[in-house]
């Protein structure tokens, strides 16, 4: 307990860049935060909806939940993928997290 008042016995009162310094310090946490991660995702966002707006009939898809499977119809807002022989899913276009076109599965 005698560590506590030391901290507040520490800095004097009539430093005025103490302010300064705090906020200069507050903007580069921000920086740091948009620049690490606000930054990439957006930039990760973007290219999800330009793949998904570009995809066509046998792209594979993989979607949010884990599924794998080739793309056979697109409609307005939800696509028909095929995930196995015969057997076929219709899902939102906002479920699919990537697409690689052309790679078929063997």
């Amino acid at each position: 307990m005698q560590f506590l008042p030391l901290l507040f016995l520490m800095g004097s009162p009539e430093d005025s860049n103490a302010g300064i310094i705090n906020l200069v310090f507050l903007g580069a946490i921000f920086l740091v935060f948009y620049f690490f991660i606000i930054r990439p995702q957006s930039k990760r966002q973007k290219e999800i909806k330009e793949k998904v707006e570009e995809m066509k009939k046998g792209d594979k898809l993989v979607t949010s939940s884990g599924i794998i499977g080739i793309l056979n119809s697109i409609d307005d807002d939800s696509v028909l993928v095929e995930v196995d022989s015969g057997v076929k899913i219709r899902m939102l276009k906002s479920a699919i997290t990537d697409v690689n076109p052309n790679k078929q599965d063997k």
